[in-house]
């Protein structure tokens, strides 16, 4: 497997050269994580990560044999991770390297870091589809420190031996973050959205009011690689969500497209009642969105928990809500936010003894010591399944449970099922064309249905 994936990344490399910047939209086939903030490309080596080595290097007299190498899939997260990788080593005398993979890049870093001599010792995938393809790298967990610290088995991330070849380590939501303040000037509040329905009611009002307004209903459905997952992974995961839960399955070999209208509705409501016209999307970035959002010049923004520290640097948790992304399907008075994880450690078994050691007693410290559990709690807002989790001040996170306390079922993350990424940018494509009115939606259901049953063919033989 190291020759196929050696010759596979010097073709890459050489690819690379000419498309740089082309990427994927998330780790190992998905983007939860890979959701916005500034990114520091792994093979560039981010100045923030050579000054967590310099700092790693200068304790290393202190510390054992064993390093760690940290390939962090969430750009948002850098800094934070920078910081608490420094505290480690600090404290203990372990050099501990944190490179993040630009937004879009994980999996095309992945394949490069994993050729090196040098390469992660720590590692992610986005559960079981992204795990076939690195499931020969991956360290047995199940009698590990931090396999024994979590909340419930759900999290391990099992292969088909049985081993725990991953760890889920954060739990996040997504919905429709809303500006409340906005919404008030409308004269609406979140109690009044409580279907697709209303969504529309008052979506359609607001650009109807625009002008007097002074604020649209949606930031920009931004369809550029940096920001196409929130549409073609996450809005998507709804459709493939409600007919796993009308067929009472978890995954397919083949989707029907049930209900690809309500995904034609949702999507149709962001791109008219938002702050550019349809035909601009193609070029609308993550931080475009993000931007309008911060602005005020929109009250609504789908994306994530991850988002809050970004928001919450100008709005105070008052001024903020997410609420659930309603489609006009299944119950919608007991739907709650999409709530999951793609997000799973594994330690890479061909590193040596010691730095496997070292990766092992970094990750335990991270989920059960005082600073590695605040700082996965308050500096980067994580909800994560272990037994000594500190609470998070992530307003969405605890509006999440607020739902889930109220009887509301949180829509799960089905997305990790899609069969590959190229099934996720035929799709991206087909709905950057419908948007710009050079494609159909017919083109968009044959992307969604037709590409499935072929990717999955091509991905499992």
């Amino acid at each position: 497997m190291k020759k196929k994936l050696v010759s596979a990344v010097m073709c890459l490399a050489m690819v690379s050269s000419v498309l740089a910047g082309c990427g994927s939209s998330a780790a190992t086939g998905t983007s939860a994580g890979a959701s916005a903030g500034t990114s520091t490309g792994a093979a560039a080596s981010s100045d923030a990560a050579a000054s967590t080595q310099a700092a790693a290097d200068t304790s290393a007299s202190t510390a054992g044999a064993g390093k760690v190498y940290y390939l962090n899939f969430k750009p948002e997260a850098d800094e934070q991770w920078q910081a608490l990788a420094k505290t480690y080593t600090q404290e203990t005398g372990v050099p501990v390297t944190v490179v993040t993979a630009a937004s879009g890049e994980y999996e095309t870093t992945l394949q490069s870091e994993m050729a090196k001599s040098d390469a992660p010792t720590l590692f992610q995938v986005n559960g079981p589809v992204g795990l076939k393809n690195w499931a020969d790298y991956c360290y047995d967990l199940s009698g590990s420190d931090i396999y024994k610290q979590l909340t419930s088995d759900n999290y391990a991330l099992k292969g088909d031996d049985g081993a725990v070849d991953g760890i889920a380590y954060v739990i996040e939501s997504y919905g429709i973050i809303t500006n409340k303040t906005l919404l008030k000037k409308a004269g609406y509040t979140t109690d009044d959205i409580q279907s697709f329905a209303d969504l529309k009611k008052v979506a359609e009002d607001i650009t109807a009011r625009t002008k007097d307004l002074g604020f649209a209903a949606f930031t920009s459905a931004g369809m550029d690689s940096s920001s196409d997952w929130r549409f073609k992974t996450h809005l998507a995961n709804l459709p493939i969500y409600f007919e796993y839960q009308q067929d009472g399955i978890t995954s397919s070999p083949a989707i029907k497209g049930t209900f690809l209208d309500n995904y034609k509705n949702i999507f149709d409501l962001y791109i008219n009642n938002s702050t550019c016209d349809p035909k601009e999307l193609s070029s609308k970035t993550a931080d475009d969105s993000r931007n309008e959002f911060l602005d005020g010049k929109a009250v609504f923004y789908q994306n994530g928990s991850w988002e809050y520290s970004a928001l919450s640097a100008k709005y105070t948790d008052d001024e903020l809500a997410m609420i659930p992304i309603y489609t006009g399907a299944g119950d919608e008075a007991k739907q709650g936010l999409c709530t999951g994880t793609e997000n799973y450690w594994c330690v890479n078994k061909n590193a040596s003894e010691d730095d496997i050691k070292a990766t092992l007693d970094f990750m335990n410290w991270c989920v059960t010591s005082d600073e590695g559990t605040k700082a996965m709690a308050n500096d980067m807002g994580f909800t994560i399944p272990f037994k000594t989790a500190q609470a998070s001040p992530n307003v969405f996170v605890k509006q999440d449970q607020a739902y889930t306390a109220a009887g509301k079922t949180p829509v799960s993350w089905n997305f990790t099922t899609m069969p590959s990424e190229e099934w996720k940018n035929t799709l991206g494509s087909a709905l950057t064309a419908y948007a710009a009115g050079t494609g159909s939606w017919d083109d968009v259901k044959k992307a969604f249905v037709d590409n499935w049953a072929t990717e999955y063919k091509l991905a499992n033989g």
